[in-house]
């Protein structure tokens, strides 16, 4: 048996994943606050008692979804670095690679906004958790390691550290400086005084905001 939303079809044979996915479209509507395990069983065409045996609650589909923006958050990134010009030089090459990673970082953000604050939402509260990650646990104490956009800034201005001649250490928290730039510029245009501005601005304020992280890895 097989049930229709969004204009995707959910075999009940895999009921766990179509809940996932049903809730993912909630998400992408309206962020984490849409996100309700009994409007996403009826989307799928099953009872909310059905729902029940595959999620104790709101919370854990919550974290689901939040599973599946981080990978498609980082994924994105990935893309827009996989599309970066190559260069001759190593440094270069490294520097447009972090600087690609950042842009897809914000892109994400700009065109998938409910993903996005889904990727960071607090699952105790269902609320956004925009804070920088510390020690494991959710919320404000998000473990970074579960985060992979921040993996791939902390390996990007590794390899730009490397490329270095003489090779050189990276500078202190320099992956968290770089991911609180990209993402208060990416709360600033979706939440913020930011998001008035015309597309050919906003593009600029993106261009030298990563251009900022980029020359900011270079040690005097």
């Amino acid at each position: 048996m097989a049930a229709i939303s969004g204009g995707k079809t959910y075999h009940h044979g895999d009921l766990r994943n179509a809940l996932i996915c049903a809730a993912v479209d909630l998400a992408t509507e309206g962020g984490p606050e849409r996100v309700v395990l009994r409007e996403a069983a009826r989307r799928v065409g099953v009872s909310p008692t059905a729902a029940y045996r595959h999620f104790e609650g709101r919370g854990e589909l919550l974290a689901a979804v939040r599973d599946h923006a981080r990978r498609a958050l980082a994924d994105a990134m990935e893309r827009t670095a996989a599309r970066a010009p190559g260069a001759d030089d190593p440094v270069r090459a490294a520097e447009a690679r972090l600087a690609a990673l950042c842009r897809g970082y914000v892109d994400f953000a700009v065109a998938q906004p409910g993903l996005y604050r889904s990727a960071f939402t607090d699952l105790r509260t269902g609320a956004d958790d925009t804070g920088l990650p510390g020690p494991a646990g959710d919320g404000p104490g998000a473990c970074v390691s579960e985060v992979r956009a921040f993996t791939l800034l902390t390996e990007a201005l590794t390899a730009l550290a490397a490329t270095a001649r003489p090779p050189r250490a990276t500078r202190p928290a320099a992956e968290a400086a770089a991911w609180s730039a990209v993402h208060g510029l990416s709360l600033l245009l979706l939440e913020g005084p930011l998001r008035r501005l015309p597309a050919q601005r906003r593009d600029d304020v993106v261009e030298s905001t990563l251009a900022m992280v980029v020359s900011g890895t270079r040690v005097p």
